[in-house]
């Protein structure tokens, strides 16, 4: 015998949700919209009417604040808890419906982007979204092997933000060491999970770097022993510059022998999640649009053209509040209008939620804004839990496959949430930023005498970041820049 934890069916949605991208939202709104014909979609012009402020209401002043959810759903959903008990009395709830559609109302009429394409424009771009297909990514992969493996409670947590710090290529973009201390999980908690994801397919998957990478694969084939894995283990920073003959004499082998295993070398796969990338260009519809006012600050708004506008048809209400309904008939329009009730809060919920941490994002992030990448200030997903007031896990649903448009371009959400380095002053650096100005160091070099790693930690530290040549090394290598010596034109 032994306890687990399960969520409820409609926390699942609610969180599906939430880690919905936009054209994905749309996707799952429309398979609630065939399920429940309580549900119903707003017409064009009664979403154009919605967007415009009544005379009225704008001189009546808001008792609730439109762009907060209602305070009933105002909770997290990872640490919401499932009970048998019904939500609230139906009547109350049938009562509310009103008010919850002028909240809604309100909340898109103060939030909503105006539309900026004609609609010959809109028609086109609309055509090009409906052409994509959707496949399964890397990371889709690996969290269906994740709740197929023996993984279980707080572990899982750990692998997915392990899974959510892979990139399409499969490497992690992080060390252990930085997921401990930004979340204040054990290292060795955090290292047994990465061994689990490690083992998944593809082989190599969650490597750090292409050693390791290599390995993993090697490891997976029972080849540890094998003249490859040696090859790899031990000279993997020098097969730039060795020979074959010095690597026969370095390992005691053979020159064929040499040969031949550098032939099965060059058959593994040094990207192992190259298999799940697209093979067209993947178009992306920005959650987020970030805008600079006449007076210079940072206006911060939702872009809802594609979020699905819904609302309890009226017909039903209107079939529940006649006395010759069958009661069966009523409990029935009950529930669908309780499970519609919820998707709207739960659309409501996610827009609040991904709006929260975007503005938080702005807030530290506005040496960003105005000069670019590398004045990104090291920020966690824990920080910005602490001002929204959700989890953490709830800003890595709310911000996974989100991306952001800022005067800099368009981001990735995710992308903001970087570890940080010491600066000789005492401050802290993004090392994302560390890495922009290694790049842009490296592309205004001088052919002939390329930097070496040493002479870029030389050149770091004249700018106040103390940095070590192994961490430069492996920057460069997250960046696919060669070592100096193949960088070299002679």
């Amino acid at each position: 015998m032994g306890m687990q934890q399960v969520l409820a069916p409609q926390l699942q949605q609610s969180l599906a949700m939430l880690q919905a991208p936009t054209l994905e939202l749309k996707a799952l709104v429309e398979q609630e919209l065939a399920a429940n014909p309580t549900l119903e979609e707003l017409s064009p012009s009664e979403v154009e009417d919605m967007n415009t402020p009544e005379e009225e209401r704008s001189n009546t002043p808001d008792q609730n604040d439109p762009t907060e959810p209602p305070a009933e759903i105002n909770q997290d959903p990872a640490t919401a808890k499932d009970s048998d008990e019904p939500v609230d009395d139906f009547q109350a709830e049938f009562d509310k419906l009103l008010q919850l559609d002028q909240e809604w109302r309100d909340h898109f009429s103060q939030t909503s982007v105006v539309n900026r394409t004609s609609p010959d424009e809109e028609e086109r771009r609309q055509h090009m979204f409906d052409s994509l297909t959707m496949e399964t990514s890397l990371q889709e992969y690996l969290i269906e092997q994740m709740r197929m493996s023996e993984l279980e409670g707080v572990q899982t947590s750990i692998a997915e933000m392990i899974i959510g710090n892979i990139d399409d290529y499969g490497f992690l973009q992080t060390s252990s060491d930085e997921l401990s201390f930004s979340t204040s999980i054990p290292r060795e908690e955090i290292e047994a999970v990465l061994q689990v994801i490690q083992s998944f397919h593809p082989p190599g998957v969650a490597a750090r770097d292409l050693r390791e990478c290599l390995m993993l694969q090697l490891e997976r084939a029972e080849r540890t022993n094998t003249l490859e894995y040696r090859i790899i283990r031990d000279h993997m920073d020098t097969l730039g510059k060795r020979r074959f003959p010095d690597l026969a004499r370095m390992t005691g082998t053979s020159i064929e022998d040499i040969q031949e295993a550098a032939a099965r070398i060059a058959n593994l796969e040094p990207r192992p999640g190259r298999a799940f990338l697209p093979d067209n260009q993947t178009y992306v519809v920005p959650e987020i649009f970030i805008k600079r006012d006449i007076d210079g600050e940072y206006i911060v708004t939702s872009n809802n053209e594609h979020i699905p506008h819904l609302r309890i048809s009226n017909a039903y209400k209107d079939l529940m509040s006649r006395g010759e309904t069958d009661e069966s008939v009523k409990e029935y329009i009950r529930e669908k209008v309780r499970a519609g009730k919820f998707i709207i809060k739960s659309i409501h919920q996610r827009q609040s939620t991904i709006m929260n941490i975007a503005k938080e994002i702005v807030k530290r992030q506005k040496a960003f804004l105005d000069k670019g990448v590398t004045h990104l200030k090291p920020m966690t997903m824990v920080q910005v839990a602490e001002v929204v007031g959700v989890h953490e896990t709830t800003v890595s649903r709310a911000v996974s496959g989100k991306y952001m448009d800022t005067p800099q371009g368009i981001f990735e959400m995710k992308f903001f949430f970087t570890s940080g380095i010491k600066t000789a002053g005492g401050g802290d650096m993004s090392n994302t930023s560390v890495k922009e100005i290694i790049s842009e160091l490296i592309k205004g070099e001088d052919p002939a005498k390329p930097y070496s790693d040493d002479a870029i930690v030389k050149v770091l530290k004249d700018k106040d970041i103390m940095i070590a040549r192994r961490t430069v090394a492996k920057y460069r290598s997250e960046l696919n820049i060669l070592p100096s010596n193949l960088r070299k034109v002679y």
